[in-house]
């Protein structure tokens, strides 16, 4: 069984290490911790039934150097176990994530960046979530590969179903 839940303070060395397994783009510690402490409310992990982390998204406010001053978030990580892919875990860590930036903050859009090779991610977040590619930033990643900027207005996100930690989420 899997649970997911707001990350916290003690889950970073664990989300660290998925991401260290799981992704080309590493973080220190101290990322992780600017996320959770600057805004609680926009990073979840999936635990397995040992209560071990398999995957997180780490999400926050735009910054406020943005030249578009509408309130925004962004999804900076997100990441699964190799081993628990194809279960619907970064899906659900995602509608977790967008519904809180739209509840707790109060955003009308969030942005992501995504790696233009990334079949799996592209299926994810155009296909499933419904974000739309906006640009091609060429050399984007440390490797020199391209990413997507993407979007997706939150204008239409509520909460379906909410029992207790039972959520289900429509995202039109």
């Amino acid at each position: 069984m899997i649970t997911i839940r707001r990350a916290e303070v003690k889950d970073v060395e664990a989300m660290q290490d998925a991401n260290l397994h799981n992704l080309p783009e590493n973080y220190s510690i101290k990322y992780y911790l600017y996320h959770l402490l600057s805004w609680p409310g926009a990073s979840f992990v999936a635990l397995n039934e040992k209560d071990e982390v398999i995957g997180y998204v780490l999400g926050k406010m735009a910054d406020d150097d943005d030249e578009d001053k509408t309130p925004h978030g962004h999804v900076t990580s997100l990441s699964v176990r190799r081993n628990m892919r194809r279960n619907g875990i970064a899906g659900e860590l995602m509608k977790l994530s967008l519904i809180s930036l739209y509840e707790e903050y109060k955003c009308e859009y969030v942005s992501l960046h995504v790696r233009a090779s990334n079949r799996a991610a592209l299926h994810l977040y155009r296909d499933s979530l419904k974000f739309q590619v906006l640009s091609v930033e060429k050399s984007y990643y440390q490797d020199g590969e391209d990413a997507y900027y993407m979007k997706k207005e939150l204008k239409n996100v509520k909460r379906v179903n909410q029992d207790n930690d039972d959520i289900t989420i429509d995202l039109i």
